[in-house]
């Protein structure tokens, strides 16, 4: 089952995340992918995978994640944030977090859980259905 799944890397973890990325290429290239702005070229650049590019972080691109997410349109954030150097967009990684929580979207925010999450062999179970809250009144 074809899922979509976000990348995104501060500054300090890009080159981790590209590394980590390198790692799972030929899982990664069966999925679409979606990423912020020079996350997602470097990715692209790098891997030779095609990655739908929103904007930078900083500028929007968290926000375009979030309605991803929102839409029930993500499967998947791998989220490497650098916890050491806090950055002007802080709010916006929280709200990406809490977003996650409240749709039970699987995020990852550090390589072993990346490593947890993609190796599992529910991450490409057709039978496993991530449960959607409903939570109209």
């Amino acid at each position: 089952m074809k899922k979509t799944i976000a990348l995104v890397a501060h500054d300090h973890k890009k080159q981790e995340l590209i590394d980590w990325a390198s790692q799972y290429k030929t899982v990664l290239a069966k999925h679409d992918l979606v990423a912020t702005g020079t996350t997602g070229k470097l990715v692209s650049e790098t891997l030779s995978i095609e990655v739908k590019r929103f904007k930078s972080g900083p500028l929007g691109g968290d926000q375009q994640i979030g309605a991803l997410i929102a839409e029930q349109a993500l499967d998947l954030l791998i989220f490497f944030w650098d916890p050491l150097n806090p950055a002007p967009h802080d709010p916006d990684v929280k709200a990406l977090l809490r977003l996650c929580s409240v749709w039970n979207v699987p995020v990852a925010c550090s390589e072993a859980t990346a490593d947890l999450v993609i190796t599992s062999p529910l991450f490409e179970s057709e039978s496993h259905q991530r449960k959607i809250p409903r939570y109209e009144r």
